[in-house]
C-alpha cells in the first residue's frame, strides 16, 4: 500500500519533522519512505511518501496524525493514495545526510574564520600581557632593595631621619 501525507503549518520546516517521521518509519519497519520540505500556496509543507503492507502503513498514518516534533506547529494533515515511486528508506537517510551537510558547511566555514580571527586577537593579547609582565618585573627590581632590608636597618634609617629633623 502506498500513501502520500501532506503536513501543513507555520512551523513544519526547521523543526526536525522529516527526521522525526523517518525515525517512526524505521521503528515501524517501513522500508520505502521519503519526506520533503516544500513551500506551496498554503504555506510550508512536509510531503511524505511511504510504501509498505497495509497494516504497517495504517499504523504509521495513526502515528503521523497523533505525534509531532516538539517545536512544530501543524494546521492540517491530509492523506491520499499514491501511485508513484518511493525511495528506499536507506537512500532517503543518505539524502538527508547530504542535505544537512549542505546546511552545515557554511556554518563550519564561518566558525573556522571566527577561530582564525580569535587566534589573531589572542596573539595580540599575549604580546600585551608579556609586555606588561616585563614592565612589572622591572618595577619589582627597582624596589627590590627595600624588600631585603632588615628590621635593624629600617630602625637605623628611622633614627637618622629623626636626628636630621631634630627629633630625638
Amino acid at each position: 500500500m502506498k500513501l502520500k501525507i501532506k503536513i501543513t503549518g507555520p512551523k513544519v520546516h526547521d523543526v526536525g519533522y522529516r527526521y522525526f517521521l523517518m525515525s517512526m518509519a524505521m521503528t515501524n519497519r517501513i522500508r520505502m519512505f521519503e519526506a520533503h520540505n516544500i513551500e506551496s500556496n498554503e504555506g510550508d509543507e512536509v510531503l511524505v511518501f511511504l510504501d509498505g503492507d497495509e497494516e504497517t502503513v495504517k499504523a504509521f498514518r495513526t502515528l503521523a496524525e497523533t505525534k509531532r516534533p516538539a517545536r512544530s506547529e501543524v494546521l492540517s494533515i491530509a492523506f491520499e493514495d499514491y501511485e508513484g515511486d518511493v525511495m528506499k528508506i536507506g537512500e532517503f537517510a543518505q539524502f538527508c545526510s547530504i542535505v544537512q551537510l549542505n546546511k552545515a558547511i557554511p556554518v563550519l566555514l564561518d566558525m573556522r574564520d571566527d577561530m582564525k580571527e580569535m587566534t589573531g586577537n589572542m596573539k595580540a593579547v599575549r604580546k600585551t600581557t608579556e609586555a606588561t609582565l616585563e614592565e612589572i618585573k622591572g618595577m619589582r627590581e627597582d624596589i627590590q632593595p627595600g624588600y631585603g632590608m632588615t628590621l635593624r636597618q629600617v630602625q637605623s634609617d628611622v633614627r637618622a631621619i629623626k636626628e636630621r629633623l631634630g627629633m630625638h
